[in-house]
């Protein structure tokens, strides 16, 4: 018994530690990419084995700035954590944060939502180790990525065919990466491509704007012995020798559609968007020779696959599922960080915040490093000119008769001269002594007329201004800080939410994952912004009630200092 425990007790103890555990030490960071294949997902029913998984990475689920500019530090894992997993990079631009990797999983379980596979990322020393022809199986016979930046196609897969394009034009952005172009004397021809297998299957992205007349959008063999797949107008259709199928719908105009046929089991089957939609039995045989893509058609193609099988149902529905916009199969989940076995939130935030975002952090950090400098300063100031005030009073108000002299002037302690109060005094005071100094030439007795007494008043109005302005100097820096914060983050917000929906649109993947972190990141500069304004709000009311009293305290002190005049020098 006491065996048992402590073997359950050693067992409890490890679980932490192989929760936690971690492919290569020198890769900083992971994330998990959960695969799908449930009715909400890929909806499959049977085990598919080498499959080829598309994962779309973006500024929403993914932190480029810890990945090697190049891409070259990707590794990908099995869940296990310990078996290596095929891949090659299909589009890496990590300027604009757009990534698609394709990834071979050893098996897709049918109606699950808990298989998964990880990425890693941030080893800045890692050799780069992709594998194109190895992310497929045996029966794939040709890959056609097509690429967004040239018209030469190239074949990704295990063989390696020898592919000449003629009139094909480049397309930016297709369902995936780029796509190519077709203006009905365009084609594409694969050589030799030969299929070596019992089936055949053809995968295709398409999309075209107006009806077409007959064309082919792939065509192998010849009469007897031929496989092509085409359209008639905005329908697709099928053939495999004599025997031809064709859709009941249209495609959509300007929309694209994942097309697929398959013939093998004495059976020609038309797919489309992961869909059975037409089928017919037939005796036809896997045709041999050159193939041609696009004679005739005017449209856009991308991501041609041809396979020496016939693909099933479910595989046909999962490779729709896991390359439409949707994005049902694959879902990028959170960033790993090794140092402390587990993910930080702050850290994803700050690592998915795009360029013009930290243009407008930077610019409110300015700000509040301006408002912070004014607040203490000011603080600072406001406080020495209050005490200062507060020592003035102290000895006006000891004999104010005698501080009425204008000889009074030469007397006064040093630390006196940070008071505003003081200043006023000294503006009465010299007022005071040019004209008593006027009527001493004069023979005159010190008395001040109602004229006098106004022309001083308005001499202590203007250093009241004057003071004024003294204190309230740079307050508009901290009222720029506290209006123009929550604006220019909400700036920041407005245009990183902006770039994370483009890019989640280029890339085609619109679940929930994929927008939570870039909306989450797009609102740090929304934070900021705040973070500015309310610091900056607290400091000013309260020194803006400061000043606000010290005013008074001087028109208070400017309205006595007359009185006690015209008291003290009446006629």
């Amino acid at each position: 018994m006491k065996k048992r425990v402590a073997s359950a007790l050693a067992v409890l103890l490890l679980l932490p530690g192989l929760a936690q555990a971690w492919w290569n030490e020198d890769w900083a960071y992971r994330k998990k990419i959960t695969l799908n294949t449930s009715a909400s997902g890929a909806d499959t029913h049977d085990a598919l084995g080498d499959f080829p998984v598309l994962v779309r990475l973006h500024t929403g689920n993914f932190a480029f700035l810890d990945a090697r500019d190049d891409g070259g530090d990707l590794r990908l894992v099995a869940a296990d954590d310990k078996t290596p997993l095929k891949y090659h990079i299909e589009q890496w631009d990590p300027v604009n944060e757009l990534a698609l990797l394709w990834v071979r999983v050893p098996r897709l379980a049918p109606g699950s939502t808990t298989e998964s596979f990880w990425l890693y990322f941030g080893n800045p020393k890692a050799v780069r180790e992709e594998d194109p022809k190895g992310t497929y199986d045996a029966t794939t016979a040709l890959v056609l990525h097509f690429d967004a930046k040239t018209d030469k196609v190239v074949d990704a897969s295990p063989n390696a065919h020898a592919v000449a394009a003629t009139a094909v034009t480049p397309l930016a952005q297709g369902p995936i990466d780029g796509a190519a172009s077709f203006n009905g004397s365009s084609e594409v021809r694969v050589g030799g491509l030969n299929p070596q297998g019992a089936g055949l299957t053809f995968f295709a992205w398409v999309r075209v704007a107006e009806p077409q007349k007959e064309s082919a959008l792939f065509a192998l063999g010849q009469g007897a012995q031929s496989f092509s797949v085409g359209m008639t107008g905005m329908k697709v259709f099928a053939r495999a020798g004599a025997v031809r199928v064709e859709s009941t719908i249209d495609l959509s105009a300007s929309s694209w559609h994942q097309v697929a046929a398959t013939l093998g089991d004495g059976k020609l089957t038309l797919f489309i968007d992961g869909k059975p939609v037409a089928q017919a039995p037939t005796t036809a045989t896997v045709p041999q020779g050159d193939a041609v893509l696009g004679t005739g058609f005017r449209g856009d193609l991308d991501e041609v696959v041809v396979s020496t099988s016939a693909r099933t149902t479910d595989w046909i529905k999962a490779a729709w599922a896991g390359e439409s916009a949707e994005a049902k199969l694959a879902s990028p989940g959170q960033d790993e960080q090794a140092a402390g076995g587990g993910h930080s939130y702050f850290r994803v935030l700050l690592g998915a915040v795009t360029l013009d975002g930290w243009v407008v952090i930077a610019i409110l950090g300015v700000m509040m490093a301006i408002s912070i400098a004014v607040m203490i300063g000011k603080g600072l100031f406001v406080s020495r000119t209050d005490s200062a005030n507060r020592a003035f009073m102290h000895l006006f108000e000891k004999n104010p008769n005698a501080m009425l002299e204008p000889e009074r002037l030469a007397g006064t302690p040093a630390e006196m001269q940070g008071s505003s109060l003081f200043r006023l005094y000294n503006v009465g005071l010299r007022e005071l002594g040019h004209r008593f100094s006027a009527y001493e030439a004069q023979g005159r007795p010190r008395n001040l007329s109602p004229q006098a007494l106004d022309a001083i008043k308005a001499s202590l109005d203007a250093g009241m201004v004057r003071e004024s302005a003294r204190l309230n100097r740079q307050m508009v820096l901290l009222t720029i800080a506290i209006s123009g914060g929550p604006f220019l983050g909400l700036l920041g917000t407005v245009v990183g939410v902006m770039i994370t929906f483009a890019a989640i649109a280029a890339a085609g993947d619109v679940n929930v994952n994929a927008i939570a972190p870039g909306i989450a990141a797009a609102l740090v500069a929304t934070v900021a912004g705040l973070g500015v304004a309310i610091p900056a709000l607290f400091g000013y009311n309260y020194l803006a009630t400061r000043i606000k009293n010290m005013s008074n305290d001087m028109s208070v002190f400017a309205d006595e200092l007359v009185t006690r005049m015209a008291e003290k020098y009446a006629p």
